[in-house]
Parts: C-alpha cells; sequence; structure tokens
C-alpha cells in the first residue's frame, strides 16, 4: 500500500505541473510520447512589454517551413513574411519577431511552403482541428549561447503527420510560462487519485482506532 501510495502521489505531482520533468534538464524537450497526439493545448502571453525573440533550434522536416508571430490576433509586421526558414537557418540564430505590451495574447504559426497550410499554436484555427505543436519551458543551454524561455516544437503534416512535433523547434523569450489547458480525462485522474489517497488515509485511522 505504501508503494501504491507513492505511485499515487507522483501521479498528482506530475498532473498538476506536467511540465516538471522537462525542467530539470535543459536539453531534454523532445516530446515525450512520439506517436502519440499531443492532447495538450497551449496558451501564451507576453511577460514583459519588449520584443518577442526566437532562436532556432533545429527541422527533421523536408518541406520548407517558416514561422510567424501573431499578437492579440494580429500578424506582426516583422513575421509577415516567415521568419527562421527551416532549411537556411543554423542551429541558435536568432530573429526578433515583433514588439508586445505585457499580457497580450500570442499565437505562433507554422507556415508550410510546399502545401499552403498553416498551422497555429490554437489548435481551433486549424482545418484539421488538429494540435500540430509541443511545448515546455526550456532552462536554457550556456554552452550554444541560448537563454531559458519557451520551447515550441511543431509538426507541419495535414493530420499531424508521424506525431513527434519536431519538424520545426524554437527557443522563444519574453513569453509567459506555458499555460497547459487540461483535457477532461485529466481531471478525472486527479479525482481517481485524491480519492484514492482520502481512502486509505480513512483506513488508516480506522486501525489505529482498533
Amino acid at each position: 500500500m505504501q508503494k501504491l501510495f507513492k505511485f499515487i502521489s507522483l501521479t498528482l505531482v506530475l498532473l498538476t505541473n506536467p511540465f516538471s520533468v522537462f525542467t530539470a534538464k535543459a536539453d531534454f524537450v523532445s516530446y515525450p510520447d512520439m506517436g502519440s497526439v499531443n492532447t495538450q493545448t497551449y496558451t501564451f502571453t507576453a511577460t514583459a512589454t519588449g520584443e518577442i525573440g526566437a532562436y532556432f533550434l533545429g527541422s527533421s522536416a523536408a518541406y520548407t517551413n517558416t514561422v510567424s508571430l501573431l499578437v492579440n490576433g494580429v500578424i506582426t509586421p516583422e513575421s509577415s513574411s516567415g521568419l527562421l526558414n527551416n532549411h537556411t537557418s543554423n542551429f541558435g540564430d536568432y530573429v526578433v519577431f515583433g514588439h508586445v505590451n505585457a499580457g497580450d495574447t500570442l499565437t505562433f504559426q507554422l507556415n508550410v511552403s510546399d502545401t499552403g497550410h498553416t498551422w497555429s499554436s490554437d489548435t481551433s484555427q486549424n482545418a484539421d482541428h488538429a494540435n500540430h505543436i509541443y511545448s515546455a519551458s526550456y532552462n536554457g543551454d550556456s554552452a550554444q549561447h541560448i537563454p531559458a524561455g519557451t520551447y515550441i516544437g511543431f509538426e507541419d503534416i495535414y493530420g499531424g503527420g508521424d506525431l513527434d512535433y519536431n519538424d520545426e523547434s524554437f527557443l522563444f523569450t519574453n513569453i509567459s510560462p506555458v499555460s497547459p489547458v487540461p483535457e477532461p480525462e485529466t481531471y478525472a485522474m486527479l479525482l481517481i487519485g485524491l480519492g484514492l489517497i482520502f481512502g486509505f488515509t480513512k483506513h488508516n485511522k480506522r486501525r489505529i482506532r482498533i
């Protein structure tokens, strides 16, 4: 029973802070469930008034992709034609995506020139209604001169492709911590876990009274 209690406790930690395992090691940001749909959705906001910048972290895509930024639903002039082309950018390349005010809502989109598709970090805006990103907090890489920030990896194929979310990867600065929106299943698991803990505690109290 003690092992079960420890397992439930660990599960609750991961449910309430799903990115805790990814912040422990700066270079471990790859999607952990490759081949499975990422059911987690995200919202992004500007942390402070100033510039939003991005570092190119790599690409596994054959298609040619660029990235744009929408601030409160309006594309920034700097990124309107697409930035950080995955076939011409080098690891660590940095560009400014535009100016923001603290609290602005940020939406990132991947522009796929080969197919003409545009995939948004806001799933509701995608033609296939699929989630095309994976995001996590990133501690930075001092050896590569990349600061801490918010990691975003895209899928560039209709429906999600191979679902490894690394067709285009970036590190964005001046963005609030990732804000995951839990799925209904997550809430159900949390309630089950709390119920088991409550039952276990109540059972122990009865044993003590006896």
